[in-house]
């Protein structure tokens, strides 16, 4: 088995072939270019290079496009006799093969569903799904506290909906030992949640949860499978895109061993449309994401992002990624070029050409390349024809998705949706047991009631006379105190009372 992954070469021109080493495919990557410049074969090449290192791969196909990985390349295909010629070209022995792939949809339309739970997305990564301010972040950081205090499982979107609605009735008591909570800011939640939920954010909170060893699956013949999320529907909502996939890349950090510097990668992250990770990102989201990307790769993963200019991400996590395929950067305006120049000054320099130049020339298919050499030092810039993929150029139709789909290792394990106990269910039944108790307390005094008057009845008609004032005299021992609770339980008993005993159940909630 091969120790890299050929990227691609080239004839007059063109600069030595480029190949990716394993051992450093875990410092991380960078695909950018402009559209149409190719960016799609690229990681589509990676990822079948990688599968067949042995080595699992996680991507989103935005367009669709990579569902043909599950394909063989054919000669009847309008682009053989090119894919060919350039393979010719670089020194490449072009094999077309299908690659192992499992197919995932967070709505279950064109993959297997995939699912987490509130408690595992977590207050941070939700408050910037939900676009909160500090002070509603706060509120929803006080919920998951009171849910892992009370014992209150958070699944799905209901039970964190249901939780919200007792700390807006607690909110008195609870602001005493969590600090403020105001009920304008539960609302703000609220609806935000109604929002997300809209978009399809009730498909993606709920259980089965994802196992994350079912991503990291070698076939048969150890290759590596590849997990393909479907994202043009997911597009629709880029908060929730981008929220999941940072969920999906912080359980990866959370959860593998520390592996040191592996001989190659334990799994492959493709971020496609990075910039949806940063944009308008808090600071302490950006924090969480260099310190992932900083500390991931000794876990074995290695992350790369694509995005259209590598002026999308960040500088300190720009500065982690090693592997770089530079596709070409359209230059019109005076903001462009002063993107492209600051994109050709992170490369190291090649005496044979102008790195600025280079990326602004360079047409589709072809890139400027720079991979991790030996002791990991970055390699010098080169201009590079990409190598043709050897699975199908383009989209699966539906019946071959679904063929794909039916022989899956996972097939019917996530399909099914599973709603056991949790917050919901717990305060919902509180709530009856409340109302119940308060229902049994009114019937008692009705009946007490009840025979009293009958016995007041029976003094009067055996000749003892009973005086209006001495019916309604204070029992012996019970003094003004009693003539106080026998009013309450007599308001009580109306309906103003009911509504009294239901606004108070927050308070009963908190009983185990």
């Amino acid at each position: 088995m091969s120790d890299n992954i050929f990227i691609g070469g080239g004839g007059e021109g063109y600069g030595a072939p480029q190949a990716m080493l394993l051992k450093y495919a875990n410092r991380h990557g960078l695909i950018a270019g402009a559209t149409g410049t190719g960016k799609t074969v690229t990681l589509q090449i990676l990822a079948e290079g990688f599968s067949a290192a042995g080595v699992p791969v996680f991507l989103s196909d935005v367009k669709g496009d990579l569902s043909g990985l599950a394909a063989a390349g054919r000669e009847d295909f309008k682009l053989h006799d090119a894919f060919m010629k350039r393979a010719d070209t670089i020194g490449l022995d072009l094999q077309y093969g299908a690659f192992p792939v499992t197919f995932w949809d967070l709505f279950g339309d064109q993959g297997h569903p995939i699912r987490t739970t509130v408690a595992e997305m977590g207050p941070l990564l939700l408050s910037r799904l939900l676009e909160l301010t500090e002070a509603q972040e706060g509120v929803l950081n006080v919920a998951f506290r009171v849910a892992d205090e009370d014992g209150l499982p958070l699944l799905d979107l209901k039970d964190l909906q249901a939780l919200l609605v007792w700390c807006g009735q607690n909110a008195k008591e609870l602001s005493l030992r969590y600090g403020n909570i105001a009920t304008s800011s539960v609302g703000a939640i609220q609806r935000q949640l109604l929002v997300i939920e809209n978009q399809g954010a009730d498909k993606l909170f709920g259980e089965p949860a994802l196992d994350l060893d079912d991503m990291m699956t070698l076939d048969a013949n150890g290759m590596g499978a590849i997990n393909i999320l479907a994202s043009d529907k997911l597009m629709q909502a880029p908060k929730l895109y981008a929220t999941f996939l940072l969920w999906l890349l912080s359980e990866l950090f959370e959860t593998l061993p520390e592996v040191g510097n592996p001989d190659k990668p334990k799994l492959v992250f493709f971020f496609d449309e990075a910039h949806l990770l940063f944009d308008d990102a808090p600071k302490a989201l950006v924090d969480k994401v260099e310190q992932v990307a900083r500390l991931i790769r000794s876990k074995g993963v290695g992350v790369y992002f694509i995005t259209q200019n590598p002026a999308d991400v960040p500088e300190d996590i720009l500065g982690q990624l090693g592997n770089r395929v530079q596709h070409a950067l359209r230059a019109f305006t005076g903001k462009d070029r002063k993107e492209l120049k600051a994109a050709a000054e992170t490369y190291r320099e090649n005496p044979r050409f102008d790195t600025a130049t280079a990326i602004s020339e360079v047409g589709t298919g072809e890139a400027v390349t720079s991979m991790l050499q030996d002791k990991g030092v970055p390699g010098i810039v080169e201009r590079t024809l990409i190598r043709p993929p050897s699975s199908q150029l383009g989209p699966l139709d539906k019946a071959q998705r679904a063929q794909v789909m039916a022989a899956s290792p996972v097939a019917g394990k996530y399909e099914t949706v599973l709603d056991r106990k949790s917050a919901f269910e717990m305060l919902a039944k509180r709530a009856d047991d409340a109302a119940k108790a308060a229902e049994e307390a009114e019937a008692k005094e009705d009946d007490l009631e009840a025979a009293m008057r009958e016995y007041q009845t029976g003094r009067r008609y055996s000749g003892t006379k009973v005086s209006r004032s001495s019916s309604r005299s204070t029992p012996k021992g019970g003094g003004f105190g009693g003539e106080v609770a026998k009013l309450v339980i007599k308001e009580l008993k109306g309906t103003t009372g009911r509504r009294i005993v239901r606004g108070i159940l927050g308070g009963i909630f908190k009983a185990r």
